[in-house]
């Protein structure tokens, strides 16, 4: 059996700007990304939004 899958997302390869993959991030007492996943893709926005000192940067 053969996987075509990879075949179908290589067209788009080369629209994504940024890919991260399995992102963890936790403060004392508190899990905040647990394998998360982002994708930035040319030609789109995107904007981070929270409190301040809610850890953007």
């Amino acid at each position: 059996m053969q996987n075509n899958l990879n075949k179908s997302v290589s067209a788009t390869d080369k629209d994504i700007l940024l890919k991260m993959v399995d992102i963890d991030k936790s403060f004392p007492g508190v899990k905040a990304l647990d394998h998360a996943r982002l994708t930035l893709k040319r030609g789109t926005v995107h904007a981070l939004m929270g409190e301040n000192g809610a850890g953007k940067s």
